[in-house]
C-alpha cells in the first residue's frame, strides 16, 4: 500500500516525488550518522518517503506556479500536511508516519503549520526532517526560483537554529555535513 501511495505521488506530480526520495536520504543518512536505532530508522525512511503525500490534493496549477503564491494559494499549500494525514491515517503500515507528514512544517518558535506546536513538543523525527526537507528545497531548482548553492543553505539553516529548526538538529546536520555523511546517502 505504501508503494502505491508512492507511485500515485510520482505519476502525479514527479519532481515532488523526486524531492520525497532526496529527503528520505538526506533524514536516513543524518539520523543514522546521529546513531539512530533500525527501528527508528525504519519509521523515518516510511515517514520521510510520505512527509509530502498531501500534495496529490493540491491544485497542479499551484504547484507548478512560476511567480510567488498569493495568500489563497498559500494557505492551499498549507493544507498538506492534514490532507497527507488523511490519505495515510487509514492504512495501517503508514501509522508511524503520520507525526512526520503532519508535523514537518512546524517551526522550533512554534509559528509553523498546520499547529504551531512549537519545537520541544514535535517529535524529534518530524523536526530532523524539517531541516533536511528545507535543505533539499532550497538546493533543488523549483518553478519559482534556481537552486541555491549548499553553502548558501547550508548558512541558511544555520541562521535559522534556534527559531525554524530544532538547535541540537541543525548543528548535528552541518557537522554531519562537515563530516561527509551525506555522500553516502544513496547507501542507506
Amino acid at each position: 500500500m505504501l508503494a502505491a501511495l508512492a507511485s500515485a505521488q510520482a505519476a502525479r506530480d514527479p519532481a515532488t516525488a523526486a524531492h520525497c526520495t532526496r529527503v528520505t536520504d538526506l533524514a536516513l543518512s543524518l539520523a543514522a550518522w546521529m546513531g539512530w536505532d533500525p527501528v527508528e530508522l525504519e519509521r523515518l525512511r516510511v515517514g520521510a518517503r510520505l512527509h509530502d503525500i498531501g500534495k496529490v490534493m493540491i491544485s497542479q496549477r499551484i504547484l507548478g506556479k512560476r511567480g510567488p503564491l498569493s495568500p489563497q494559494e498559500l494557505a492551499e499549500i498549507r493544507t498538506h500536511p492534514t490532507a497527507g494525514v488523511r490519505l495515510i491515517a487509514p492504512v495501517a503500515p503508514a501509522q508511524d508516519a503520520i507525526p512526520y507528514v503532519l508535523y514537518h512544517h512546524e517551526r522550533w518558535d512554534g509559528t509553523g503549520y498546520p499547529t504551531r506546536r512549537p519545537g520541544g513538543d514535535v517529535p524529534e523525527g518530524a523536526r530532523l526532517l524539517a531541516i533536511v526537507d528545507a535543505f533539499d528545497a532550497m538546493t533543488s531548482t523549483r518553478p519559482y526560483r534556481r537552486a541555491l548553492p549548499s553553502y548558501h543553505a547550508l548558512a541558511e539553516i544555520e541562521r535559522c537554529s534556534g527559531t525554524q529548526f530544532d538547535p541540537e538538529l541543525s548543528q548535528a546536520f552541518l557537522r554531519a555535513w562537515n563530516a561527509g555523511a551525506y555522500t553516502a546517502a544513496a547507501a542507506i
